[in-house]
């Protein structure tokens, strides 16, 4: 006789389903009383008494190994990840402690740049492995306080949502006819969040003072630029571990305005398009979106705002230029790549072939992660091209000059680049669709 399999008492399944449902929580912070908590909701829905989380040994370890992960510069200290990891331990038995009587105070924040598509600099906000640290453990207390209540409409930096969610979204508001765009875009907006504005709003979910104390002190972190230093008056430093959270925190409000206004916002950290099914609709829009940042202490660049019809005009959003309901890369992102592919297929380089086409695979593979979802030609044209950037190196080694020839595509047919170990981005395309076809 076959024997009943056991019965699941019914308050273990809720508290697997809720572990399920929070699964990228921090398991030492927030255990099942906790997020058992955080669903039935607090009163007022405000958090005391969070401190002793932060410093918790095990949260500032998870934090520290995430860290770790990341690698990362060193910060004004010079101090990089390895020389922190050989005293790991003691290192973050001394920082509990700091944190633990109040004595822990942030570093300067090492200002550093990175080039933007356009030519200008995008400045980056560089913390030491310290601070990176507990901004860390901050995070891994206070998100899912803000992520239970976070629009849906907000895809950027949150649990288990990407870009290729939101890019999914905008797609699909445009088949259901919404054609009208408010393509916004916020003028240096993580340079510009007013700090006390920021706080009360982090103030309305935490009311633990020292963990806002904390949060401040980051915020109001001096800045070092190589001989110059300043203590900045607004504003969350791109490549701060707390920033991300931080700015959707500020954008949360916009976010539920536009939802409760029914407006179909699709966001993503600053970044963000509103799709509308009429003309009129789309210039209210603007209008309310306007008036928001206004009063936030935010602005709307004049000249990168716009309302566009789909049907005639393209927009841009996360890198991608939609077109006629189609994605493609946007001409920037397109030079960026193939500026890469030359400087690694020049005629005159001395390398070996296979060498040379490993050396591009990984340029084209960190491509095609974040532009695959975009139309099929795309990558007929970019593996067209690469091929024939092969050629041209091929046919300079055989003495001819010039570039590659339709004598050259048959001197040195596709396959002959397949067997060479060249990567095809058409077929790595027809992988990825028949992978999501198989999800669902």
């Amino acid at each position: 006789m076959q024997q009943e399999p056991a019965r699941v008492p019914k308050q273990a399944k809720q508290v697997g389903g809720l572990r399920a449902r929070w699964a990228w929580t921090e398991a030492s912070v927030w255990t099942d009383r906790m997020l058992a908590a955080l669903e039935n909701g607090v009163k007022g829905e405000v958090w005391f008494s969070l401190i002793d989380k932060v410093y918790n040994p095990k949260n500032l370890w998870a934090a520290w190994s995430k860290s770790a992960r990341n690698k990362g510069a060193a910060g004004v200290d010079g101090i990089i990840i390895e020389q922190y990891e050989r005293q790991a331990e003691s290192n973050l038995r001394h920082l509990s402690e700091q944190l633990k009587l109040g004595t822990y105070q942030p570093k300067a924040i090492r200002r550093t740049y990175i080039p933007k598509p356009d030519g200008t600099q995008r400045p980056l906000g560089i913390p030491t492995v310290t601070d990176r640290i507990v901004q860390g453990a901050i995070r891994q207390v206070i998100e899912p306080i803000f992520e239970k209540q976070f629009a849906a409409q907000s895809y950027g930096f949150r649990p288990g949502r990407s870009c290729r969610d939101a890019l999914r979204r905008v797609q699909q508001l445009l088949r259901e006819g919404h054609r009208y765009v408010v393509d916004a875009d916020l003028k240096s907006y993580f340079d510009t969040i007013p700090h006390q504005r920021l706080m009360a709003q982090v103030a309305k979910r935490v009311a633990d003072g020292r963990v806002l104390k904390l949060i401040e002190s980051f915020l109001d972190a001096k800045v070092m630029d190589q001989t110059e230093q300043w203590t900045p008056s607004a504003g969350a430093p791109q490549g701060a571990v707390l920033s991300p959270l931080l700015s959707n925190i500020y954008l949360d409000p916009l976010d539920q305005q536009m939802a409760q206004s029914g407006y179909q916002m699709v966001r993503y950290a600053d970044d963000f398009v509103i799709l509308c099914k009429t003309k009129e609709q789309a210039q209210s829009a603007l209008e309310t979106v306007a008036a928001w940042t206004a009063q936030a202490g935010l602005v709307l660049h004049p000249d990168k705002t716009r309302i566009v019809d789909s049907r005639f005009e393209s927009f841009e959003f996360l890198g991608y230029r939609f077109e006629r309901g189609r994605r493609f890369p946007r001409d920037k992102s397109m030079v960026k790549l193939r500026d890469a592919i030359r400087a690694k297929t020049g005629r005159c380089d001395g390398r070996m072939l296979q060498v040379i086409i490993a050396d591009v695979n990984r340029t084209l593979r960190g491509w095609f992660e974040y532009f695959k979802y975009s139309y099929r030609h795309v990558f007929l044209r970019v593996d067209k091209w690469v091929r024939g950037r092969l050629r041209s190196l091929l046919r300079k080694r055989h003495k001819h000059g010039g570039i590659a020839t339709w004598g050259d595509r048959q001197r040195w047919p596709n396959a002959y680049f397949t067997g060479q170990g060249l990567i095809s981005l058409k077929q790595a395309h027809a992988r990825a669709r028949q992978s999501v076809k198989a999800a669902h």
